[in-house]
């Protein structure tokens, strides 16, 4: 967010932590208004607040080669069906890791970006930083540029993004492949 302040871009980081959170049931009640059936956790205010951005950095620790559980189901209930809402708004995903883990997990977060048509905000390397500490972190110097340089083409994305008009979008079509 330091980096994105040096591009007047105001950012809002939003934690999980510990927050019970709910897996989606696919009831597809989120088709009548836009928002998850459950109510009983933070998903609905986590979707207003990204429908309210103009753009996505969603971060998350490597558990098992993978994103955050929490984070993914979340994830599955905001992007289940949001009625174009999120199109052409650009999104990122960042990693944190020990070791390793980091590609299959930022592939993850980055695909519900291209599946709800959200250009991909690129960097100079995958965006994952390795460490067990932040202050370990901060010693990862490629990854930490990394950072940097995602943090500079968001604000390049989003300003040159204010600039255009956005594509107009077919209503989707849902094609089942077992007949």
């Amino acid at each position: 967010s330091e980096e994105l302040a040096k591009y007047d871009i105001d950012t809002e980081k939003i934690w999980i932590r510990n927050r019970q959170v709910r897996g989606c049931v696919a009831c597809e009640k989120c088709l009548e208004d836009g928002l998850c059936n459950f109510t009983d956790d933070c998903t609905n205010d986590i979707k207003k607040a990204l429908l309210e951005c103009d753009g996505i950095i969603v971060g998350s620790p490597v558990y098992f080669a993978g994103p955050n559980g929490a984070l993914c189901a979340i994830l599955d209930r905001v992007f289940y069906h949001d009625l174009g809402k999120f199109a052409n708004k650009p999104g990122a995903g960042i990693v944190s890791c020990r070791r390793s883990g980091s590609t299959a997990s930022f592939d993850r977060l980055n695909k519900y970006f291209t599946i709800r048509n959200m250009p991909i905000v690129p960097s100079q390397y995958w965006n994952a930083v390795h460490g067990n500490t932040p202050e370990e972190v901060r010693q990862d110097k490629e990854g930490v540029q990394t950072m940097r340089t995602l943090a500079r083409n968001m604000a390049w994305m989003l300003n040159a993004f204010d600039k255009v008009e956005k594509p107009e979008h077919e209503k989707e079509v849902r094609t089942n492949f077992i007949r």
